[in-house]
């Protein structure tokens, strides 16, 4: 039987379960695998820091639907990964993340960059383990695939001493690729309860969120939507699922369809602090939850009807029962006229912001400027939200017509995604445009990986709401403690599109809001890595009372 070292075998297992690019930063702990990617033709894109290697990792599996792989070098490499390991973890995003460990006839005697950290990754992901043995490599890893994707998806930890991959043991041969989860239909008699309770109410909402897009469920959505007439708030990545102009589709009246509601079914989204902990939607409420994960059901609010299983299967099978059970669009017209008029409302109030033309340049007119000038590519662009305020703001003026066309880090609330989103964006989809809106904070995080997209030729946009501040910290500790009480919060006035131009890429200054649409349509046209630096108002947000609007 040949042989072949553990590095080797690594890739390998990789390539049978469908990877076809890895994110890392180098270090001498995992150089087997990389020549093991070598041998097998799995791209290698390596970052300016760890945490940008799982957050690019993370946005290729929410992609693809599939399972994202980053590689760390041992002890710093790994720590500085943590964070992108706890927010794929919070955002229930499948990853393999393997990680290089001193050799395992080291351990105790103070090795390089020996630590533990199979318990330090325990609690944020599925699964955290050593591989000390290079024959159960392929077995290993095709279970770390499995643990990723089955059930609640999520990270997986897999620690590999680097005696481990160098070792040279019997090849065991390629196993046979893992057959794709079965879909998971809705109990039958909690399906026709919540058929009955959609058909007896008079104010029924939809709430949908994350897994409608995991579960592949956008169709059975539309069509669970159109059949009933149920209106629909969309939430993580559930936005999108109905098209903006959907007339079903509430963006900006969600307050007042949660308020009033009497049956709210929510799918594949928890009831967190982003619904008030489930306390936003009104106390007499009947609630139905349709989820994979079974910890979210009843979770701060009780649960009439719960569903566990797949969104798609269940959404289909709960629109047969209602529909049955005699819930038609007319039932429920004066109640969706209702909120129509609320969203026209909300809209109007928008409007003055997000068309003046003021200087410095408010959030919700960048947002505006954005929809303009992504507007003539269709659904070929790909929006990546990093920021607070400005992100916040504009996302509300920013119409979606699809779901996978916006992401944004999910409710850890990490800032730093930008540049790594975008790297596995373009690296999946290069015919498209990519555009993150950034907040200047956030940029200092990751901010340097828009050198690995020039260094990789990943032409993609980022334009940066800059305010000289923490932006969403600072308007809060103004308005209660006073503008001479607000620490830690200011930044310096920089020019971020020299600091992309310094990278090898290109900037742009535009301070006026008239030419922002222009710019930023240039900047994706362009087949350079373009920075477009916007001053946007630092006191939006105080002085407009706007801080309630996007509550």
């Amino acid at each position: 039987m040949p042989l072949a070292i553990g590095g080797h075998l690594v890739a390998r297992a990789l390539k049978t379960d469908g990877v076809k690019c890895v994110f890392t930063l180098c270090g001498g702990h995992v150089a087997p695998i990389y020549d093991g990617c070598l041998r097998e033709g799995i791209d290698i894109v390596d970052t300016r820091h760890e945490q940008a290697a799982v957050h690019a990792a993370d946005a290729w599996a929410r992609l693809t639907r599939g399972v994202g792989v980053a590689i760390l070098t041992a002890g710093p490499g790994v720590t500085d990964g943590v964070t992108g390991v706890a927010n794929a973890f919070q955002a229930q995003v499948p990853l393999v993340v393997l990680g290089g460990a001193a050799e395992l006839r080291f351990i105790g005697k103070g090795a390089l960059q020996e630590m533990e950290q199979v318990a330090l990754l325990r609690p944020i992901t599925k699964w955290s383990a050593t591989i000390t043995d290079a024959r159960r490599i392929p077995e290993m890893i095709q279970t770390a695939f499995r643990v990723a994707t089955s059930g609640v998806p999520g990270p997986v930890f897999l620690e590999l001493p680097f005696d481990v991959l160098t070792s040279q043991v019997e090849d065991p041969g390629p196993r046979q690729p893992l057959l794709p989860w079965p879909r998971s239909p809705g109990d039958p008699d909690a399906v026709r309860a919540a058929g009955d309770l959609i058909a007896g109410a008079k104010r029924p909402v939809a709430f949908v969120g994350s897994q409608i897009w995991w579960d592949d469920a956008t169709e059975a959505l539309r069509t669970f939507v159109a059949r009933l007439g149920i209106p629909t708030v969309m939430n993580a990545m559930g936005r999108g699922s109905l098209a903006h102009d959907d007339p079903y589709a509430v963006h900006l009246a969600r307050k007042n369809a949660f308020r009033k509601t009497d049956c709210i079914l929510v799918v594949g989204t928890p009831l967190d602090f982003r619904v008030g902990y489930g306390a936003g939607i009104t106390a007499d409420a009947k609630v139905i939850q349709i989820d994979r994960d079974p910890t979210r059901i009843g979770l701060n609010r009780p649960a009439h009807v719960s569903i566990l299983g797949d969104a798609r299967s269940i959404l289909g099978q709960v629109g047969d029962a209602a529909h049955a059970a005699g819930a038609r669009p007319e039932t429920y017209g004066g109640w969706m006229e209702e909120l129509r008029g609320h969203e026209a409302k909300a809209r109007a109030g928008l409007e003055e912001h997000a068309s003046s033309n003021a200087k410095p340049t408010n959030h919700y007119r960048l947002g505006r400027a954005i929809a303009e000038a992504v507007a003539p590519f269709g659904d070929d662009v790909i929006l990546i939200g990093d920021g607070g305020d400005c992100v916040a703001m504009a996302s509300k003026v920013i119409p979606l017509s699809r779901p996978g066309r916006w992401l944004d880090p999910g409710p850890l609330g990490c800032l730093g995604v930008g540049a790594p989103f975008a790297i596995a964006a373009k690296k999946l989809y290069p015919h498209k445009k990519i555009l993150v809106l950034s907040g200047d904070g956030s940029f200092g995080l990751n901010g340097f990986d828009f050198e690995t997209c020039i260094r990789f030729k990943l032409p993609v946009t980022v334009v940066v709401g800059h305010d000289s501040a923490w932006g969403q910290i600072r308007g809060p500790q103004v308005m209660i403690f006073g503008v001479e009480r607000a620490p830690a919060t200011k930044l310096a006035a920089t020019r971020y599109d020299r600091v992309v131009e310094a990278f090898g890429g290109r900037g742009m200054h535009v301070e006026e809001p008239t030419e922002i649409v222009a710019a930023i349509r240039a900047a994706l046209n362009s087949d350079e890595v373009t920075c477009v630096n916007v001053p946007i108002d630092p006191d939006f947000v105080v002085n407009s009372g706007a801080a309630k609007l996007t509550v």
